[in-house]
């Protein structure tokens, strides 16, 4: 098993134990694949919930760049859902298990298809 199959395992089991979701394998690995190496880079692979920068950022970059959304407070409240879901204090909250969640939130998996 390769060092990508390994982490898609381990953002699996994020995804059911501390979200308690059953994650749709298929799109959870185009997902990961989308995020591109920054799943390897210890600092690149992981959100940080706290940092208002960092919540603009996916905003910006993932659902507005990449799912194709439009601005408005429906996505920093989606984003904080997903945040709370995985957990406020969960210490690593994977990008890839943040932007499956919220690809998921807002129905647009036809964009990984």
């Amino acid at each position: 098993m390769g060092k990508r199959d390994e982490l898609i395992d381990m953002y699996a089991s994020d995804l059911r134990e501390k979200c308690g979701m059953n994650p749709d394998m298929s799109l959870l690995k185009k997902v990961t694949i989308g995020c591109g190496p920054s799943i390897y880079d210890a600092d690149a692979s992981t959100v940080a919930g706290s940092q208002p920068g960092e919540l603009e950022t996916v905003k910006n970059n993932f659902l507005i760049k990449k799912l194709g959304l439009s601005d408005g407070p429906e996505l920093m409240a989606a984003i904080n859902s997903v945040i709370d879901t995985y957990g406020r204090s969960e210490r690593n909250k994977y990008r890839a298990v943040v932007y499956y969640m919220l690809t998921k939130h807002f129905g647009k998996e036809h964009v990984y298809g």
